[in-house]
């Protein structure tokens, strides 16, 4: 089985800056975790997942790691 814990912690980086100048920050680095979420996906295997799985919004991925 592969290792998700390094796409786990590229999504998480998405969802926990609060302060504004955190926000503004993190715009400028989510185009690059996309890519890189896009590679680790295709690395382990989830880009045959259904999109149910694969396309969660922000609110729902945050819901789906705290939970």
């Amino acid at each position: 089985m592969k290792d998700a814990s390094h796409l786990i912690a590229l999504q998480t980086r998405l969802a926990v800056a609060k302060k504004t100048k955190e926000i503004e920050l993190r715009k400028v680095w989510i185009v690059q975790i996309e890519k890189e979420i896009a590679h680790e996906k295709a690395f382990i295997g989830f880009e045959d997942l259904s999109p149910e799985i694969t396309d969660l919004s922000d609110d729902d991925l945050l819901a789906e790691l705290l939970g």
